[in-house]
């Protein structure tokens, strides 16, 4: 024989023996209700503290220094009861241990975390906030479990980012809305108990259901066949946002004849909460139906409704909340004595959506989802345009019925009549002794006007978004080999969403001329050039009306390398999005570029990322993930007035975001930490604002829109979260976010406004002005508290009852600036000359961004379960803000100043005519909520 050829075969079979006496521990863990895998199950052995995490077929293995003889092999994960397996290693041998089993842990009151927040401390448009860090689950990350139930009332913003950085899906399909990116929460409230059932990753790490964002993902599962068989009665109390909450749950189980539903029913209500007249009417529907066809195939079909009514609050000048306190909400008046509030935010958008799940083979599944959402989404307020034509011009247009319209308040008289005092004390006695809206003056005012032949002078309408949004999409996972699993993914979502405002109330009157009381010629003052001089009436469309089209068609493929010492995963994912706009309306400003379907707008993103965990020993970990991720402006940030127009924001693309984090963490028996380092830049991103300037090139005041374009942002910072078991029955927790985000150059800015003479004169064209650089770069976004800090503990009684107190401190926490404030327009007179009075050094303080004052709060938790019989009873309380600390938790400078002389003119006085508009948190608040499960 070759020696080379003997040399080989010696050299296989050497491989082979080795291979062949490799001591392994392979096995798999179930959820012993549905016998369904159960994903990042925790195993451990523990003679060595070695541990991983079970893949997405609940499978782990291990290969790499296993020890010999009588192992324990621990498993557990939140929401279940932990187990120990006894096993015996021989040298060379297989251990087999497939289909362990995890049992639901019923009696743990840890989830009833999950209830304590209220959909605007989620996601508020009536809050100056967006943030994400209340997402509705707990997890084993101590800093993200403290970003949820301890920062989110002072609406902190993890890494600093907008809540569009974030995927939430339920069974596999995607929930952010389209038109800004962001999860409209209040689209399934008041369904907690169905939603327990969650999979989440931070930051970039792998989603076996996305490629998701740089936030990470949360996938809600609400197939019946894996919910918590049982039925469950809850009622709550709180002085938040609702002062009443009941709910009722009943889950089957997995029947005998293989049907499984889940039926859940909620109302959550309250004529006030912590802010004066926010008024709460929610109810909420959920059913699922799920047939388990064999032992490859099962369907579910699931239906979520959950229309609700909310007042709004307002956001305030400090001049109001000295005068009248931060309970103060200017949106309200009494009428008949009880409180009207003319600003309500209506949601009633019910999702129904089907589901197929197919096991292919042990090692693969497909999932393919059709989910359908429609109806409504209003916002409230009042109007005051024209009521009549005289000599073909709009006359007899009412005055502004906001309490808080600058010309009422003190301040307007004390600069305008410094030498008689008189006008603003009258002022001042007067909104303290009322300061709400006039309801019934209002009606007088059309009354009157109607007994005389005209019009309304005042009206309340509703600015009215209709979607009609189909999703379709599969989602395939592999397990290749032991150590490879392949998740590939294809999605498209269609979006017609109808924009229209309709009359709501009259006030007494019938009729109400639709056009813009504020154009300067009667064609430009016209909504409609098709119907001029529309007369409408209650229940009508008027001012705009238009549809936007989206699709988008999106592919992930993503792989996870699974081995004892190292995994790591790669992915990449592509995404075409197209907007259109339709005008129905012709608007008058602009005739030839409002109706009828304009230009396509089409941007194509690309998403790579990729990272690795290292198990150093097994409790130390080293973490690192990196990812480029390009994206389609969203709706909200691409047409500059699509009420008006197709106009879309100058030289728009794509956003460009570049991230990367590492972490070290540390697990032992007692102590359990994580340090993370992370950098994130946003590049060529778009934002558009709505408000009335003055002095944008002469004395005039115009409604503008502000489009600044080709922004960029950096977001750095450090998260350290530590707890420790110092104690059978004692936690002791830390957290920490260090982060500074800030601009990261000067972007593009560009006004928009009516075409008319003033613009015209003051150097728009065609409505339209580059005012080019805005200097922000270096100024710190407005994103919440950029530092923030707690420090907690939490005793468990082995008799079932709990209590926890934490102290969280915040800090550097930034006012929004205004950009125009920042460009050329600050310094130029209305020829482009520079002012000659300009003082540098003046100019640099009137600029300079407002710093909020840091604060602390200190929050209390507790609770208490007992079994009686077959019944199990839990009890919640928490109190935020025991010490009632007042703060400002945002607020953003007033545009309307857009001058040097104007600014400095009103800075000048004690109190600002236009100062920044703030929110104030909450002072003490409870939440208690009482429930029984059987």
């Amino acid at each position: 024989m070759n020696r080379n050829l003997l040399l080989f075969l010696v050299a296989i079979l050497s491989v082979y023996i080795s291979l062949a006496q490799e001591t392994i521990i392979k096995g798999s863990v179930k959820d012993a209700l549905s016998f369904e895998p159960i994903e990042s199950v925790t195993v451990t052995i523990e003679e060595t503290k070695q541990y991983l995490l079970t893949n997405i077929f609940g499978e782990f293995i291990f290969n790499k220094n296993v020890p010999l003889g009588e192992q324990i092999l621990r498993i557990s994960k939140t929401g279940y009861i932990s187990k120990r397996y006894p096993i015996i290693v021989n040298e060379g041998k297989t251990v087999n241990i497939m289909d362990m089993t995890l049992d639901r842990d019923v009696s743990s009151t840890a989830d009833l975390f999950t209830i304590t927040l209220s959909d605007d401390e989620l996601n508020d448009d009536t809050s100056g906030a967006d943030n994400i860090s209340g997402l509705l689950a707990s997890s084993l990350d101590i800093f993200q479990r403290t970003a949820a139930f301890e920062f989110s009332s002072s609406f902190f913003r993890v890494r600093g980012l907008d809540s569009n950085n974030s995927s939430v899906l339920i069974n596999g399909i995607e929930m952010n809305k389209v038109y800004n990116g962001r999860p409209q929460w209040s689209n399934w409230g008041g369904i907690n108990d169905v939603l327990r059932n969650q999979e989440l990753t931070s930051g970039l790490t792998p989603s076996n259901y996305t490629f998701g964002g740089v936030l990470g993902t949360t996938n809600i599962n609400i197939r019946a066949s894996q919910a918590r068989p049982g039925s469950r009665l809850t009622y709550s109390s709180s002085n938040r946002s609702y002062t009443n909450r009941f709910m009722g749950t009943y889950v089957s189980g997995l029947l005998k004849n293989n049907w499984a539903y889940t039926v859940s029913v909620g109302r959550r209500w309250g004529n006030e909460g912590y802010q004066e007249a926010t008024s709460y009417s929610s109810n909420s529907f959920f059913t699922s139906v799920e047939k388990i066809i064999n032992d490859k195939h099962s369907l579910s079909f699931s239906a979520i409704y959950t229309p609700n009514r909310r007042g709004k609050s307002s956001p305030n000048t400090q001049e109001i909340y000295d005068l009248k306190g931060i309970k103060y909400n200017e949106y309200w008046g009494f009428q008949d004595g009880e409180k009207r509030n003319s600003r309500i935010k209506e949601v009633n958008e019910p999702i129904v959506m089907l589901n197929h799940f197919w096991s292919i083979n042990s090692k693969t599944t497909l999932n393919t989802n059709i989910g359908y959402q429609f109806g409504k989404m209003g916002n409230s307020r009042l109007d005051y345009n024209g009521t009549d034509l005289v000599d073909g011009f709009p006359q007899g247009g009412g005055s502004n019925p906001s309490p808080t319209y600058y010309q009422k308040l003190p301040s307007y008289f004390e600069r305008n009549f410094p030498n008689d005092l008189q006008f603003a004390y009258g002022a001042l006695k007067a909104f303290q002794n009322d300061g709400q809206i006039d309801w019934n003056a209002m009606y007088s005012s059309n009354i009157n006007n109607s007994q005389n032949g005209g019009n309304a002078i005042y009206a309340l309408y509703e600015d009215i978004v209709n979607d009609k949004q189909l999703t379709v999409n599969s989602l395939i996972n592999k397990e290749i080999s032991n150590n490879l699993i392949l998740n590939v993914g294809i999605n498209y979502k269609t979006l017609k969403s109808e924009n229209y405002a309709q009359v709501l109330d009259l006030l007494g009157a019938s009729t109400y001329l639709d056009i813009d009381g504020f154009a300067t010629n009667i064609d430009e003052a016209q909504n409609d050039l098709t119907n001029p001089n529309r007369i409408v009436g209650e229940g009508d469309k008027f001012k705009y009306d238009y549809n936007i089209f989206s699709n988008e068609l999106s592919g992930y493929a993503q792989t996870q390398f699974i081995y004892n010492k190292i995994d790591f995963y790669a992915a990449t994912s592509i995404k075409n999005t197209t907007y259109q706009r339709e005008g129905i309306y012709q608007n008058g400003g602009f005739p030839d570029n409002s109706l009828g379907k304009g230009n396509k707008l089409s941007f194509t993103g690309i998403g790579v990322k990729g990272g690795f965990t290292y198990k150093i020993t097994g409790k130390h970990v080293f973490d690192v993930n990196a990812g480029y991720i390009s994206r389609a402006p969203s709706i909200q940030n691409t047409f500059s007035n699509s009420r008006e127009n197709h106009n879309v924001v100058p030289n728009i693309s794509v956003e460009k975001i570049t991230s990367i984090d590492a972490s070290y963490i540390f697990r032992s028996s007692i102590i359990k930490s994580k340090l993370t380092a992370y950098y994130t830049k946003i590049n060529d991103a778009s934002e558009i604002s709505f408000f009335f300037a003055d002095g944008i090139g002469g004395d005039n005041t115009a409604f503008v829109q502000e489009i600044l374009q080709g922004i960029n942002k950096k977001h750095i910072g450090l998260e350290l979260g530590v707890e420790a078991q110092v104690t059978p029955t004692i936690k002791l927790k830390g957290v920490a976010a260090m982060g500074q985000f800030t601009y990261d150059n000067n972007p593009n800015l560009f006004l928009s406004t009516e075409p008319d003479e003033e613009s015209l004169d003051a150097g728009f064209v065609n409505g339209f002005k580059d005012f080019g650089q805005s200097n922000l770069k270096n100024y710190k976004l407005a994103s919440g508290p950029q530092n923030a800090y707690s420090i907690g503990f939490e005793y468990r009684d082995p008799d079932f009852w709990w209590f926890g107190a934490t102290a969280n401190f915040f800090s550097n926490i930034y006012i929004d600036v205004s950009p125009l404030t920042r460009s050329t327009n600050f310094t130029t007179d209305f020829d482009g000359n520079e002012f000659n009075d300009y003082d540098e050094d003046l100019a640099r303080e009137l600029l300079r961004q407002e710093r909020f004052d840091d604060y602390m709060s200190v929050n209390l938790v507790g609770g208490k379960s007992w079994k009686l019989g077959k019944y199990y009873v839990g009890l919640f309380a928490s109190i935020n803000n025991l010490l009632d600390e007042v703060y400002k938790t945002g607020g953003f400078e007033q545009g309307r100043n857009a001058n040097y002389r104007e600014l400095r003119d009103d800075k000048a006085l004690d109190t600002p005519v236009f100062g920044s508009k703030y929110w104030y948190g909450r002072g003490t608040t409870y939440f208690l909520n009482l429930n029984v499960r059987f």
